[in-house]
């Protein structure tokens, strides 16, 4: 669920949130060569203001166990000069919570588009929706669904949106180019384990952002974990253990680095801080949706499989 910046909001506006984060990711990193989040990152994701070490007093475990989010706000009234968005068969749903997201795609600057948009990487924001007209094109088509999206196909880009985010009433999709699948890079499991660290330390990017609502941890079933290529795959570690950072109480989201196994699998290390004050490395290890469990996690690109010292 992405954030319709026309709705009322039960809680603080996301862009105070993030005024202490700062969002910088790298260019894409080779297989097995580091990649890390600067100032001289992608353009268009430089952060808004100074970043700041994210810190909080408590620490809540994003798991089924956290208490219930607040009810999500109802969605506002489309638009009335909204650009069309064609309609979808058995999913009437899905044109109204495009053509929110698109009035704001010609209208907002970027900054605004990446703060609504918090399940994508920052700098994917600001790539894909550099150039509105193409995907305006796309959307002015009628799409098409599957079992957990719904697909609007132009001549020059292809515009995916998830069934849950439409299902919000508002939905931020990815954009590629025709003819091409949507991948997935170290810039996307970096924000991955952002919005896992956020959570943890009770700063979420958006309220919504809840393992029940949007799981970011690998499933255990089927066992199909397999980082180091054994040819023996078990379940995926973390989901065994919800308590893998308990005493973390803060991090620097500035300073996420990623690191290619092969396979389908990334690391990403992350400098993080107990409740003594002791700064620790914690290493997180993500598979993409090819090589992982499957379910929702999967179909949202990376999911989180084991935390390590």
């Amino acid at each position: 669920m992405h954030r319709d910046p026309r709705a009322p909001r039960t809680a603080p506006p996301q862009r105070q949130r993030r005024q202490a984060r700062r969002l910088v990711l790298g260019g894409l990193a080779v297989a097995m060569i580091a990649g890390c989040d600067s100032v001289s990152g992608i353009p268009g994701d430089e952060p808004e203001h100074p970043a700041a070490q994210v810190t909080t007093s408590t620490a809540t475990a994003p798991s089924s166990a956290a208490p219930a989010p607040p009810p999500a706000p109802q969605a506002s009234p489309v638009p009335a000069d909204a650009p069309p968005v064609g309609e979808v068969p058995g999913v009437p749903e899905a044109a109204p919570a495009l053509r929110r997201w698109a009035a704001g795609l010609t209208t907002q600057p970027i900054e605004e588009l990446q703060s609504s948009c918090w399940t994508l990487a920052p700098a994917h924001v600001a790539e894909m929706y550099a150039d509105a007209a193409p995907v305006l094109a796309a959307l002015a088509r009628p799409g098409t669904a599957t079992a957990t999206a719904v697909s609007w196909q132009g001549p020059a880009v292809t515009v995916r949106a998830e069934l849950r985010d439409i299902a919000s009433g508002y939905a931020c999709p990815r954009v590629f180019a025709t003819g091409t699948t949507p991948e997935y890079d170290d810039a996307d499991a970096r924000h991955v384990v952002r919005r896992y660290l956020a959570r943890f330390v009770g700063q979420p990017l958006d309220p919504a952002d809840t393992e029940g609502e949007h799981p970011l941890v690998c499933a255990a079933t089927p066992a199909t974990w397999d980082p180091r290529g054994t040819g023996t795959p078990l379940p995926a570690p973390l989901a065994g253990k919800p308590g893998a950072l308990t005493g973390i109480t803060a991090f620097d989201d500035t300073e996420l680095t990623s690191a290619w196994l092969g396979a389908g699998y990334i690391t990403v290390r992350a400098p993080v801080t107990s409740a003594t004050g002791a700064a620790q490395t914690r290493t997180f290890t993500l598979t993409d949706g090819s090589a992982s469990a499957t379910g929702e996690a999967a179909a949202q690109g990376y999911c989180i499989g084991d935390v390590t010292p």
